[in-house]
């Protein structure tokens, strides 16, 4: 039988298979692709084992986060629970301590039982407002108070929430800057020095509450952005036909108000008083403007005025001069204010002390001068008590009344002068 000659494929084939060089002929043959099957289980090996893998991942997360649950918890629990104080305390944290020495701090004053917990919390915290997005918690300094059996979440959220001890600092009203000034170095619970004594008449009078520590130029400040803001409530609510156009004007007179009078019926009309003779062009004759031109930012001569002091010319003598002094003679408080902007609606012109603490008002001279003899004889009596009081002799001689060297004029009425550096009786108790 005659064998079949092979194709052009064939021979191509065959030369393909042959080695193209020794060294070709010598490298052992490709082993054959595994049969499906078991290219099929290797596969599946291969998967399961990543699977095994995404399993022990999820399965340590797992575990991880139930011992950090388990962890919070018992922070919880602690955190919540009754703290180690038998009775309300008092602790104050300076400036400058970080967490780990104030949850010292805590421990060594028995505050809380363990300062690891607190400063655990603390943090935990922090990280939970931090990925919340959350205002960030620091602990304050100050003076505070923690009660009895306080936990440490009360602790924690007293010094974050910094709810210090507040003590109370009581300015009374018609005090100078300088008096007030003095109250403030003599605070201790307040810190810092004072440079400069604040302008006259810029402060708002009334009881400030501070924590331990804080600066006595806070205070300061704080007095004068109460009184910016204070005045500016009231001042677009005043009368329109005021003898002043300016605020630092209604200062200066809710000052002399101020210091005139400590009845709150009276202020009103004592304003009034002085808006009628501010639009009379009459002078204002307030004692205490003599007084502050003598005595400055003391605010006081420690003595009654005399007919000499009267005479001493000074810019705030309003004997001396017409119209309003260059400036406040003390600092004002609210109702002074309040009255000077929006007055009695009155004819009075003058005024003077009934000897009860309050004044007697009148529209003319001759009503004054009347009002002027019933003061007269109050002070009569006052004296003649004092010297019977200071020498008790048989015949206590009747103490005579000075004769007046003009007529009372007066708005403020230390009615009748004495002679020269004859001291004139107040008008009034002093506040």
């Amino acid at each position: 039988m005659r064998q079949a000659l092979p194709t052009l494929d064939t021979t191509r084939k065959r030369l393909n298979a042959l080695p193209r060089s020794p060294a070709e002929a010598l490298e052992p043959g490709r082993a054959p692709r595994p049969p499906r099957r078991i290219r099929e289980r290797r596969e599946a090996r291969r998967m399961n084992g990543f699977l095994r893998f995404i399993s022990g991942i999820i399965t340590f997360c797992f575990l991880g986060m139930t011992v950090v649950a388990v962890i919070a918890l018992l922070l919880r629990t602690n955190f919540d629970a009754p703290g180690p104080l038998t009775h309300s305390a008092v602790t104050v944290i300076p400036r400058g301590e970080g967490v780990q020495e104030i949850a010292a701090r805590l421990e060594r004053e028995g505050i809380v039982s363990d300062r690891r917990l607190f400063v655990a919390q603390y943090l935990s915290q922090s990280l939970h407002i931090r990925l919340t997005g959350g205002k960030e918690i620091s602990l304050q300094a100050g003076e505070f108070e923690f009660r009895k059996q306080a936990s440490m979440k009360d602790v924690l959220e007293t010094l974050a929430q910094g709810k210090a001890v507040l003590y109370r600092l009581s300015v009374p009203e018609g005090l100078t800057s300088q008096q007030i000034v003095a109250r403030l170095m003599a605070e201790e619970n307040l810190s810092g020095e004072i440079t400069e004594v604040p302008p006259e008449g810029s402060l708002l009078p009334d009881t400030y509450r501070f924590s331990r520590g804080m600066a006595r130029s806070d205070i300061l400040e704080r007095m004068k952005a109460d009184q910016k803001r204070f005045l500016a409530t009231i001042w677009d609510k005043r009368q329109s036909d005021l003898p002043f156009k300016t605020i630092e004007q209604a200062i200066v007179l809710a000052s002399i108000v101020e210091k005139e009078t400590g009845r709150a019926d009276e202020r009103e009309r004592i304003a009034g008083v002085f808006v009628n003779r501010l639009k009379r062009g009459m002078r204002l004759q307030s004692d205490p403007t003599i007084i502050y031109g003598i005595a400055g930012g003391q605010g006081t001569l420690g003595r009654p005025i005399t007919r000499s002091d009267i005479d001493t010319p000074t810019p705030y003598n309003t004997y001396a001069i017409t119209g309003l002094p260059p400036g406040p003679i003390a600092n004002p408080g609210r109702a002074a204010l309040e009255a000077t902007l929006n007055p009695a609606k009155t004819k009075d012109l003058y005024f003077v002390a009934d000897g009860t603490g309050g004044h007697n008002f009148s529209e003319t001279l001759r009503d004054h001068n009347a009002a002027v003899q019933v003061w007269r004889q109050v002070e009569r009596d006052i004296r003649a008590r004092q010297a019977a009081a200071a020498n008790p002799a048989p015949a206590a001689q009747a103490d005579s009344d000075p004769s007046p060297t003009s007529a009372p004029a007066a708005a403020s009425g230390n009615a009748g002068r004495a002679p020269s550096d004859v001291p004139l009786p107040q008008r009034k108790p002093k506040r």
